[in-house]
C-alpha cells in the first residue's frame, strides 16, 4: 500500500474527529496492593501474592515515551538491554536478558508466543510492532519454561495490545514527525515519520477495534563511514500494520475473541561490518511479511475459568543481496509458519490454592531457496506437545508459593522435563516481602539449526537452571518502593557452531549472574522519581554486546492538568564485541567505549480530552557513541507529534 494513501487517510479521518467523541480513561497511580500481574500464573494475581519482581509498563507509561519504538522503550527496563535500540531503524536488534541473547528470550503477544520459525536462533522481530498499537507490557526475568515452554529462559516479555473501549465508537488518529540524525550530522530536515488511526467500540454483545499504522525513516547509513569526510548513501526502513479484533459475549460466563493482523517491512541494509570500507550496498533490501490470525475463547465457571489461546503465524523475509564477488545481486527467501493451541484451566480449591493446568501445542515449518541451496519445508518441520501443571498458594499470612512443572515432548529429539518452586512471603506487620526461585529451562534447536546444509539433527535442547533471590519493600506511606534481586544461571548443552561447519551441543557450562535494583519514589502528587541499576556478569563465553553496569534515571513531573514532563537519563557501561576483519581475514575482538544519554519529552493537552501534542528530544547532549562496532548511532534528534481523540 502507498505510504502516501496512508497519510491522506490519517488526514481524513483527523479532519472528520468531530463525528466521534471518546471518553478519555481516568488513569491512576495503584499501589502495590492494587496492582495485578499476569504472567507468573497465566491468570490476574495480586502482585503482593507473586513471588516474581515483575515489572509493568502501562499505557500511561507508554504515553511519557511517546515517539520511541517497543525496543527503545523496553531497553530502560531494569535487567535488559535491547541492543541496536539506538541505531539507524532498520538495524538487527539484539535481546540481552541476565546474561542470555536472543533465542532465550521468549516474546507473547496477548499470550500467545510469536516465533520466527525460519530464523536461525526462533526469535521474533520485534521491529514488527509500533509502539502505537500496544496497551501493556509485562516484562518477567527469570527461567519461566513451566508455563510457557522453550526460549523462556532469561525473560518473557509480554505484550497487551489495545482493545475496544466502552462506547459504541470511538478512536484516535495521530501524526508525528522528527529528524533522525547522527551525533556528526546537522540536518534539519524531517526523516522520521509516524502516522496512523484507530476505530474501536462495544455494541451490546459485539465489541471490536481496527488500527492502522505507518512508519517511515529515512536520512542515516546503517553503516558507519570510517570519517567524517565520506558520505554513505542513506538506508530506509518503512513500515505498515494493520490489525483488527472483533470479540463476542456469548453469555455471562463465555466470550469468544478472534484477531487479524499484517505487518510488512521494507528495509535496505549494508553489508556487514569488515572493516575494508566497501560495506557502504546500495543495492541491498529486504522485505518481511507477517501474517497472524487466532481465536481466543474464555469460559468462567463457579470455581474457575478456561482459556483457549489459539493462532497461526506466516512470516515471509526476501534479500535482495549483492555478491561482492560475481557483482551480482541474489534473492534469498525464507518462508516459515507456526501453528500454536494453548489451552488451560485455573480451577480454584480456595481462596488461597489454585492449580493451573494446560497443554500445550506448537508446530513449525519453514522452506528457503537461496543462491547457497535450498530448504523444503515437507523435510523441515517439527511439532511440540507440552502438559503442565502450577499450583498456586497465597496464604492470609503471608506466605506464597508456586511450583510446578512441564514435560516437553518433540517430535525430534524426545522428552525434557522442567520444573519451578517460587516461594516468597509478604510479612503483614512490616512492608516487606522476600522472595526465591529455582527454576529449570529449555531451548528447542531451531529448524535452521536442524535441517540446513549446516543442520544436525542430533542436535538436543540448551538446558539452563536459574536461582533467584530478593525482596520488595515499600516505606513512606507506600510513596516509596525498593526492590532488590540476585540472580544465578548456569546453561549447558549451548548448541555452537564447529569448526566443520555443524552445528553442535557444546559441552560444558556458561555461567551469569547478577544483580537488578529499583527505586520509585513518589516525591509529591506531581512528581515521581524512577531508578535502576543493573550489574550482569558473565563467563567469556556469554560475553558479547553485555553491559556490566547500567542504569536509569528518570523524573516525571505534572507541571498542571494539562501539560507534563519526563526527564530521563541512561548509562551504559563498556562492552565486548567482534567483527571480521576484511583485510587480515580474522576476527577481530574490540571493547566499545561506555556512554550516557539524556533525553526528555513533554506532553500538552491543547484540548481536553480530544487534542494533545508532543515533543521529544533524544540524547540532548549529542553523545557520539557506538552501540555496535561499524554501525551509525543516533545522535541528538528531535520529535513532534499530534494526537486527537475521536
Amino acid at each position: 500500500m502507498n505510504n502516501k494513501i496512508v497519510r491522506i487517510s490519517a488526514l481524513f479521518v483527523l479532519m472528520t474527529n468531530c463525528v466521534f467523541a471518546q471518553q478519555k480513561d481516568s488513569i491512576t497511580s495503584p499501589t502495590l496492593l492494587d496492582e495485578v500481574v499476569i504472567s507468573d500464573s497465566k491468570f490476574a494475581l495480586a502482585k503482593e501474592k507473586s513471588g516474581k519482581v515483575i515489572t509493568k509498563i502501562t499505557s500511561e507509561d507508554l504515553k511519557k515515551r511517546e515517539g520511541q519504538s517497543i525496543a527503545a522503550v523496553l531497553n530502560s527496563v531494569v535487567g535488559v538491554e535491547i541492543n541496536g535500540s539506538q541505531s539507524v531503524a532498520g538495524k538487527n536488534l539484539g535481546y540481552y536478558i541476565r546474561g542470555g541473547k536472543n533465542n532465550q528470550v521468549l516474546i507473547l503477544i496477548d499470550g500467545i508466543p510469536v516465533t520466527d520459525a525460519s530464523g536461525i536462533s526462533f526469535e521474533y522481530d520485534l521491529r514488527l510492532l509500533p509502539a502505537n498499537q500496544v496497551e501493556s507490557i509485562e516484562i518477567m526475568k527469570g527461567a519461566s519454561s513451566t508455563l510457557y515452554g522453550t526460549g523462556a529462559v532469561t525473560g518473557v516479555i509480554n505484550i497487551t495490545l489495545k482493545k475496544s473501549g466502552k462506547k459504541a465508537i470511538q478512536g484516535n488518529a495521530y501524526f508525528n514527525a522528527g529528524t533522525n540524525n547522527t551525533a556528526t550530522d546537522k540536518k534539519t530536515n524531517l526523516e522520521d515519520f509516524n502516522q496512523g488511526f484507530s476505530v474501536n467500540g462495544n455494541v451490546k454483545k459485539v465489541n471490536y477495534f481496527a488500527s492502522l499504522n505507518s512508519t517511515e525513516t529515512n536520512g542515516m547509513s546503517q553503516i558507519a563511514p570510517p570519517n567524517e569526510s565520506i558520505k554513505y548513501e542513506y538506508d530506509r526502513f518503512s513500515r505498515i500494520n494493520y490489525l483488527a479484533k472483533l470479540g463476542y459475549r456469548a453469555s455471562e460466563k463465555m466470550t469468544l475473541d478472534f484477531f487479524g493482523n499484517f505487518d510488512k517491512i521494507n528495509n535496505d541494509y549494508d553489508g556487514g561490518f569488515d572493516n575494508t570500507g566497501t560495506n557502504d550496498v546500495s543495492q541491498n533490501n529486504s522485505k518481511t511479511e507477517q501474517f497472524r490470525f487466532g481465536f481466543m475463547p474464555k469460559y468462567k465457571y463457579d470455581k474457575g475459568q478456561f482459556i483457549l489461546n489459539s493462532s497461526f503465524n506466516k512470516i515471509s523475509r526476501s534479500y535482495n543481496e549483492l555478491d561482492s564477488y560475481s557483482g551480482t545481486v541474489g534473492l534469498s527467501q525464507y518462508d516459515s509458519r507456526s501453528v500454536n493451541v494453548d489451552g488451560y484451566n485455573k480451577y480454584e480449591f480456595s481462596k488461597s490454592l489454585f492449580l493451573v493446568t494446560g497443554a500445550q501445542y506448537q508446530f513449525f515449518d519453514m522452506n528457503s531457496v537461496t543462491p547457497y541451496g535450498n530448504i523444503a519445508k515437507e523435510s523441515t518441520k517439527f511439532n511440540m506437545i507440552d502438559p503442565y501443571v502450577t499450583g498456586v498458594f497465597a496464604s492470609d499470612f503471608g506466605l506464597n508459593i508456586n511450583a510446578g512443572a512441564r514435560l516437553n515432548i518433540h517430535s525430534e529429539y524426545g522428552n525434557q522435563l522442567v520444573y519451578n518452586l517460587n516461594p516468597s512471603y509478604d510479612f503483614k506487620g512490616f512492608p516487606l516481602k522476600v522472595l526465591a526461585s529455582y527454576s529449570t529451562a529449555f531451548v528447542t534447536p531451531s529448524l535452521y539449526q536442524l535441517y540446513s546444509p549446516y543442520g544436525n539433527s542430533t542436535l538436543t535442547p540448551e538446558k539452563n537452571t536459574t536461582i533467584e533471590a530478593g525482596f520488595e519493600t515499600q516505606l513512606l506511606d507506600k510513596k516509596l518502593r525498593f526492590s532488590v534481586v540476585g540472580f544465578y544461571r548456569e546453561q549447558t548443552n549451548f548448541i555452537g557452531f564447529s569448526s566443520a561447519y555443524k552445528y553442535i551441543n557444546i559441552d560444558g557450562t556458561n555461567k551469569a549472574k547478577g544483580v537488578e535494583t529499583e527505586i520509585t519514589f513518589a516525591i509529591n502528587e506531581n512528581i515521581k522519581w524512577i531508578f535502576n541499576y543493573t550489574f550482569t556478569q558473565v563467563d567469556e563465553a556469554l560475553d558479547r554486546l553485555i553491559p556490566k553496569h547500567k542504569l536509569n534515571s528518570s523524573l516525571d513531573f505534572q507541571i498542571c492538568k494539562r501539560a507534563f514532563l519526563n526527564v530521563n537519563y541512561q548509562y551504559v557501561d563498556g562492552r565486548n564485541d567482534a567483527f571480521f576483519d576484511g583485510n587480515s581475514y580474522t576476527t577481530q575482538n574490540v571493547v566499545l567505549g561506555s556512554y550516557q544519554l539524556l533525553n526528555s519529552t513533554v506532553r500538552y493537552e491543547l484540548v481536553k480530552n480530544r487534542m494533545t501534542i508532543f515533543g521529544t528530544v533524544n540524547n540532548i547532549l549529542n553523545a557520539n557513541f557506538v552501540e555496535n562496532v561499524g554501525y551509525n548511532s543516533l545522535g541528538r534528534n528531535f520529535k513532534l507529534g499530534l494526537t486527537f481523540n475521536l
